[in-house]
């Protein structure tokens, strides 16, 4: 896990630094980053990622899941508020120390969060729909 007082952006990130090491100093659990399509069928995929947290926490892990979070103040439908959530989502997978993908089809926010956690040499798992382990552990 890349620890930073900064953001990817080079600004100063001090609370979500502080709030991040607290979660690692108190529960020693990892942080991770859940992967899984968005846009489309909005509905679903947000029950599905839903069921993707619930599952990692049963993994005793810190799941980190912008896409159910930047949609309550962000619009989705708006590519300029889109992408700042793209962004914001990308600070974010930086503190983490896995991506975990899940199901079988990549979107294109999904491309980029794996093509980014690649590039910080962040560890990738992945996952089925199911939550059952499936090749391409990275």
């Amino acid at each position: 896990m890349t620890n930073s007082l900064y953001n990817s952006e080079g600004y100063k990130d001090p609370t979500a630094f502080e709030a991040l090491n607290n979660v690692e100093r108190e529960q020693k659990r990892k942080v991770v980053f859940i992967c899984s399509p968005f846009a489309g069928d909005i509905e679903g995929n947000t029950e599905r990622a839903k069921r993707y947290g619930r599952f990692a926490v049963t993994k005793r892990v810190v799941p980190i899941i912008p896409h159910l979070m930047y949609p309550q103040f962000l619009f989705e439908d708006d590519p300029n508020e889109r992408q700042l959530g793209i962004e914001m989502g990308m600070v974010l997978l930086s503190k983490c120390h896995e991506l975990w993908v899940f199901g079988r089809h990549i979107s294109s926010g999904m491309a980029v969060e794996i093509e980014e956690a690649k590039r910080q040499n962040i560890p990738i798992r992945y996952f089925t729909s199911s939550c059952k382990p499936r090749g391409g552990h990275r």
